[in-house]
Formats: C-alpha cells, structure tokens, sequence
C-alpha cells in the first residue's frame, strides 16, 4: 500500500514471456495429439476427464486450460495499456510501466513470429509433399517465400506457357 506499483515488478519478469513463443509455436500440435489420443486409448479419455472433474480444474477441460497461455501475452499487454491509460504521467510507476509494455509487446511480437513461422514450416512441408519429398531440397533454413501461377515466355517462338512457381 505504500508503493503501488506494478511496471517495475512485470518489466523484471516480462523477458521470461518470450518462452510463450515455443509453447504457442507447438500448441496446434498438442492440441491435436491431446484429440488423437482421447479417441484412441479409453484409458486415457478417462483420466483426463477424471482430472477436470476435480474442483481445482474450475470445471474447464485440459484443452481450455492448454488455451490459457497462448492468451497470457495478449492478456497483458491489453492489461498494461489499460494501466497506462488510466495512470498519471507523473506516477512513479509511469516509466517502469511503460517499459514493461514495450517488453511485452516484444514478447507478443516474438510468440506471433513463432506462429507465423510454424504456418510456413507448415506450407513448405506440404511443398515437399507434392513435389515427392526430395531429400536433397529439404533443408531447415528453406522458407517459402511465395508460390502462384506464372506465365513463362519461350524464347524462340515467344509463346506463353503456364507454370506453377515455388520461391
């Protein structure tokens, strides 16, 4: 009650928010595992449900509760400009909030670039796929940058030819 303020505690936690970007980055992933395995083992659906039927699980299923963390960064940032809205300038929480801000902010930006770059791991595996999973091409530093429909001109006869490009 003497000192209320928050910036300075959340900006010396916030560089740990960008670990949310792998947990986001596999989340699609665990969710599915989680649906595949319900449907597959008994066994497993019955623990799981045992498990949220417990009081301490507010009654919210495990995919409800794997959801909480993707929505944390988002939920603090949103959180944190409403703080600053509503602060003083001149409070002694002003500076310290709003450098919390911006480190979150970079934390959102960090788990958005995971996702991002899981959907084009993602596409770039599906190019694999059609082109016959060529070994020699599959490499991790490979990104798809862009693909469509393009129109290739003959040289000799400059006749046009359709084409379907992968950069």
């Amino acid at each position: 009650t003497t000192t209320p303020r928050i910036g300075d505690i959340l900006q010396k936690l916030a560089p740990f928010l960008k670990m949310y970007g792998e947990y986001v980055k596999n989340f699609d992933n665990a969710m599915e595992l989680v649906k595949t395995w319900t449907e597959r083992s008994p066994q497993f659906k019955f623990i799981v449900q045992d498990i949220q039927k417990e009081k301490v699980c507010g009654n919210l299923t495990l995919q409800h509760h794997m959801l909480e963390p993707v929505q944390r960064i988002p939920r603090y940032e949103m959180l944190l400009k409403d703080y600053l809205r509503k602060l003083p300038q001149d409070s002694l929480d002003w500076k310290d909030a709003e450098k919390s801000l911006e480190i979150i902010s970079t934390a959102a930006s960090h788990s958005n670039s995971a996702i991002r770059k899981m959907e084009n791991l993602k596409k770039l595996l599906e190019v694999y796929e059609m082109l016959g999973e060529e070994e020699d091409i599959v490499n991790p530093s490979n990104e798809l940058i862009k693909e469509g429909q393009i129109l290739k001109l003959a040289a000799r006869n400059t006749s046009a030819q359709e084409r379907y490009l992968f950069l």
